[in-house]
Parts: structure tokens; C-alpha cells; sequence
């Protein structure tokens, strides 16, 4: 357990050190990514201030808060002097600007194209350490009628049960079901399993009368999509 005593609060730093006076006087964006993260910690130890421990963090994850917004926990209570109150606060913060950047693009309704479907779903798919499958379900006229998760997965791979998924396109009565899931890996890559997955899904819903329009696979970087690439 930390030694209170042991703390620097940040009202005994230099004014000019201090970042909540700097967000007051100069406005948020004045301030690096540490200096935010600092206001969060609150204080930092007898030998680092709040900065400095915010700049270790930062430096560990290469200075990417993408990165940072992944960490658990756990992850961050591994650094000496974050608690598991401090790592949950930096955790929330991010994810609250994680969430206002998603209420920022507009509702999408209809599907138009590739890239509608990975707005779509890309706040659902990032920032996991997990794979999950999920699908759009399409009515007539390219509209989104809703959209379900199937399965979550390990860090490489997840199961997709046909019969799940043509239950839940029946259910909403979809004429056509766009296939979603994430690789947390990173690797953009369709595997074997992913294309014969593709395929045999494609040939039940031909069955059902029930057209497989895209299977996406999504990253944080990105997205990769078996429509544009012929290889529905």
C-alpha cells in the first residue's frame, strides 16, 4: 500500500508545473498528454511527480493512448504509484473519449458500402484483446434492422454457429447479413478458417434465401472486407 506521506500533491508543485492551473489559464489543448493524464493520478511519490509517472506510463505503451485505452487494470497497478483507484480513473477517461468520439459520427441507418458497415461496428470491435463475431442483419433497400453478437472468442480465434445466425436473420426477417469480427492481433489478413467460414455460411443463406452481402474483419487500424475483395 502507498505511504500517503510519501505523495507530492499537485498544489505543492511550481505553478508552472502544475496542470490544472495550466488547463485553467491556457485552455485544455495547452496541455501534452501527460500533463492530462497527471490531473487524473492526482499525485504522484516522494522521488516522481504526477507527470513524470504519467510520462513512464505513456513512454511504456510508445506513447499511444490507442495502446493505453487497452490496458487492464491489473496492467496499470503494475506501475509504482498507481493504485487500482488511480488505474481505474485513467481507464474511464479514456474510455468516456473513446465514446465521444463514436457519438461524434452520425447514426448510420442504410448501408451503402464497406466502410458504412465498419463505422458501423468498429466501437464495438476496438480496443479488444478478445475476438467476437458479430452480424448486421440488412432488411430491403440496404437498411441496418439490427445488429447481434454471436460469439465471443480467445485472443486468436471464435466460433460462428451457422444455425445461431440464420436464427437471428429469421427472428428479424433480414434479407441479407452482413458477418463482423475482429482480429486483436492486428493482422488484417483473412485466415483459411476465416474464408471457409465465409464460404460455408454464403452457401446456407443461398439455401435460406438469405445473402451474405460482406464479412468484415476489423482491427484498430482498420478493416479488411471479403465484398470488396471478391471473395464472397
Amino acid at each position: 500500500m502507498e505511504n500517503y506521506n510519501n505523495k507530492i500533491s499537485i498544489k505543492s508543485w511550481a505553478e508552472e508545473d502544475r496542470p490544472r492551473e495550466k488547463l485553467s489559464g491556457q485552455g485544455r489543448r495547452a496541455l501534452t498528454d501527460a500533463e492530462l493524464i497527471a490531473i487524473l493520478i492526482g499525485s504522484g511519490s516522494r522521488n516522481e511527480t504526477a507527470v513524470e509517472l504519467s510520462k513512464r506510463i505513456l513512454h511504456h505503451y510508445e506513447n499511444d493512448l490507442n495502446k493505453l485505452g487497452k490496458a487492464s487494470i491489473s496492467e496499470l497497478s503494475k506501475f509504482k504509484g498507481i493504485g487500482e483507484a488511480k488505474a481505474i480513473s485513467i481507464i474511464a477517461a479514456l474510455e468516456i473519449g473513446r465514446r465521444r468520439n463514436d457519438t461524434e459520427t452520425k447514426a448510420i441507418d442504410y448501408i451503402t458500402c464497406s466502410r458504412d458497415g465498419y463505422n458501423l461496428m468498429r466501437r464495438h470491435l476496438m480496443d479488444l484483446n478478445h475476438e467476437e463475431f458479430w452480424i448486421i442483419l440488412m432488411g430491403r433497400s440496404q437498411k441496418v434492422l439490427a445488429k447481434e453478437l454471436v460469439s465471443k472468442g480467445g485472443l486468436s480465434a471464435t466460433v460462428a454457429d451457422p444455425k445461431i445466425i440464420f436464427h437471428m436473420a429469421l427472428q428479424h426477417q433480414a434479407s441479407g447479413v452482413i458477418l463482423v469480427h475482429n482480429h486483436p492481433s492486428g493482422n488484417l489478413k483473412p485466415s483459411q478458417q476465416d474464408v471457409a467460414l465465409t464460404k460455408n455460411i454464403s452457401a446456407a443463406g443461398r439455401m435460406l434465401e438469405i445473402n451474405i452481402l460482406d464479412h468484415l474483419i476489423i482491427t484498430d487500424s482498420g478493416y479488411f472486407s471479403f465484398g470488396d475483395e471478391d471473395l464472397l
